[in-house]
């Protein structure tokens, strides 16, 4: 029944633009819920094509949840492998997924990734009210009782999200990772809602996903995950500074189709350099607390096939996987 519900809102999306004359239009999957890091990706990349002349007609998003991404994985693998005009939003949650086999049975060498064009650090983040005033409150916490802390995410369990307080707790002296309570949901604005209303305690997620939510001061995130603290966002230390050394960026990038030709796959990786040299990324970048990161085309391909080999030999070190 979902399925034949998922090809009819697909066929009356592709009607509806017949209808206005825009069938040739193209179309970014975000494969989550609207307010995520995916659903940023499309709506900001997918916006600024169109404006700096990259691309002629708006492209045209889908939100397509479930799975944490593998359905929207498995529609295009299946259904829409020949697509030139379809591009999907991804992340390093998805190559995380891949590398676990967590798309049942779906590989990394079933699409082709276009690049990357920025950066997004980990948080980690807990409401307004929290007790918890600061990284070391939260993770000794998860430490002497960890069945008082669920952390929330927008990948599913075992995937990237997931991995930040695991690699963070294992420097807090926690020996055994497996007995910490997490929520995978369909993308960062869920887990979010989950933190503010309670019913989680702290939200696992990337800097993007939280900007608007620290504006209206609903949430606090007590660490970054980078190296320095991000610009504009200076008001929030970095786990390294308070003692535990981890380093969690999230790519924000694009797959197409499989099936694409070499001269499809190299317009989508010439388009989308064009986006990260324009002044309109640099603005979003800083708008969202995104850092630079620019590999596109044959090198993002490369650097993919190497990080899903890195990833599925961590998730074993860290017990995730087998």
């Amino acid at each position: 029944m979902k399925t034949r519900i998922l090809k009819a809102l697909v066929t009356s999306a592709v009607i509806g633009l017949s209808a206005t004359g825009a069938a040739t239009a193209a179309e970014c999957i975000a494969p989550a819920n609207p307010g995520g890091g995916w659903d940023f990706t499309c709506r900001q990349i997918g916006k600024i094509m169109f404006d700096i002349g990259a691309v002629d007609k708006p492209i045209q998003v889908t939100n397509m949840a479930g799975g944490g991404g593998g359905l929207a994985f498995t529609h295009v693998v299946s259904e829409r492998n020949e697509d030139a005009d379809l591009i999907v939003a991804a992340s390093s949650a998805t190559s995380t997924r891949l590398a676990q086999n967590a798309y049942a049975g779906m590989t990394a060498d079933q699409v082709r990734f276009v690049g990357a064009i920025g950066i997004d650090p980990g948080v980690i983040v807990v409401a307004a009210d929290s007790p918890f005033q600061n990284l070391a409150d939260l993770l000794n916490a998860v430490v002497a009782d960890p069945s008082s802390v669920t952390f929330a995410g927008g990948s599913a369990v075992g995937g990237f999200d997931h991995m930040k307080p695991l690699m963070l707790l294992q420097r807090a002296g926690l020996t055994d990772i497996t007995k910490v309570k997490y929520i995978g949901l369909d993308g960062g604005g869920d887990a979010i809602t989950q933190t503010i209303g309670g019913f989680t305690q702290a939200m696992t997620g990337d800097m993007s996903e939280i900007v608007g939510f620290l504006a209206s001061g609903d949430v606090r995130a007590l660490a970054v995950l980078t190296n320095e603290r991000v610009a504009g966002f200076d008001d929030i230390p970095t786990a390294v500074e308070q003692g535990y050394d981890v380093v969690a960026g999230n790519w924000r990038g694009l797959y197409v189709p499989r099936g694409v030709s070499d001269e499809t796959f190299q317009m989508w990786a010439g388009r989308l350099q064009q986006v990260a040299d324009s002044d309109e990324w640099a603005e979003a970048m800083a708008a969202n607390g995104l850092a630079p990161f620019t590999l596109v085309g044959d090198e993002f391909q490369g650097y993919i096939d190497n990080l899903v080999v890195e990833i599925r030999q961590m998730s074993k070190d860290i017990g995730v996987i087998q």
